[in-house]
């Protein structure tokens, strides 16, 4: 199985009924503005799909619905974010039945692994399947950086082919580039220096704020990679009050609240998460309003060919 890492890959949220079960009805609503938009790829399980309280049949009747209605466009990929090595192997395993076409992996979760057994966890799930991997890299929130070194020795498992690069240290993309050349493509997982990646060679973006805004996201990657800078530069400034829900602890409810002000999702969370209330609700509101209501005009990106 091969996917062409490059453009925008949303990690999309999972909606919810009244009855806390899934809703497909409306994920399929999102879904298909994604896919009119113009996106690469389609995320599933990751932060943003609030994987850590999905159950194992929730996530396979995601996989599921998904393929068939994406129908080839473009390639489905799940999350993984496991804490042992077993429930990993099996949950890719899964993955291709279900019929997944690629994975994302976080390192191990609820122990901080050291250098070697962060490598032999990633080793070990990649040589238990064929399907391609992106390792997800943020320290920030997730407390393992998977450094260089460990990049070095992952090379030898040719289905790991890229990097959600969320450490945000913008360097990296330069040292990524110095090291492995073109072995790693690179796909930047922060919403607020996914531009300056872009331009630094990032091959693409793994976004949040696409969920709510997917043909400014899709218009700001095209037009970077064509050379178009002070087009996506405008369109980007406008985005970055946005984008900024992205780096907070609650971006799930923040972006769903986004979603559900354009007219594709819901507010709706799962237990733990709340809904937003009072003036948390109220300054959040104010800063998506003022998005919509200043939304820029965009080109027409679509008939933009990239080199």
């Amino acid at each position: 199985m091969a996917i062409n890492w490059k453009g925008v890959f949303p990690a999309v949220t999972t909606k919810f009924n009244e009855k806390d079960e899934l809703d497909f009805e409306l994920f399929d609503k999102n879904l298909q503005f994604q896919l009119e938009s113009g996106v690469h790829g389609i995320i599933l399980g990751g932060t943003l799909g609030e994987s850590s309280v999905l159950s194992l049949e929730e996530k396979g009747a995601l996989v599921k619905f998904t393929v068939e209605k994406v129908a080839g466009k473009v390639p489905v990929i799940l999350n993984i974010a496991e804490g042992a090595t077993k429930d990993a192997i099996e949950l890719a395993r899964l993955a291709e039945e279900w019929g997944a076409e690629g994975l994302m992996m976080l390192p191990p979760m609820r122990y901080k692994t050291d250098h070697r057994e962060t490598v032999e966890y990633f080793k070990a799930v990649a040589n238990s399947t064929k399907l391609p991997i992106m390792i997800y890299n943020n320290p920030v929130d997730y407390k393992i950086e998977v450094t260089l070194a460990m990049f070095s020795e992952l090379v030898v498992c040719e289905n790991i082919q890229a990097v959600k690069e969320s450490t945000r240290d913008l360097t990296n993309v330069t040292r990524m580039r110095n090291l492995f050349g073109d072995r790693y493509s690179i796909l930047c997982g922060v919403d607020t220096i996914a531009m300056e990646q872009l331009v630094m060679g990032a091959d693409g973006w793994v976004a949040g704020l696409v969920c709510a805004f997917p043909e400014e996201t899709v218009a700001i990657y095209t037009l970077v990679k064509a050379g178009r800078l002070a087009e996506a530069r405008s369109i980007y400034r406008w985005f970055i009050p946005l984008l900024e829900l992205d780096i907070h602890p609650k971006l799930v409810q923040y972006i769903k609240l986004a979603e559900a002000q354009v007219g594709i999702g819901s507010e709706a969370v799962r237990p733990p998460r709340l809904t937003l209330i009072g003036e948390e609700r109220e300054a959040i509101l104010n800063i998506i309003n003022t998005g919509i209501a200043t939304r820029p005009t965009l080109p027409d990106y679509k008939s933009i060919v990239i080199d």
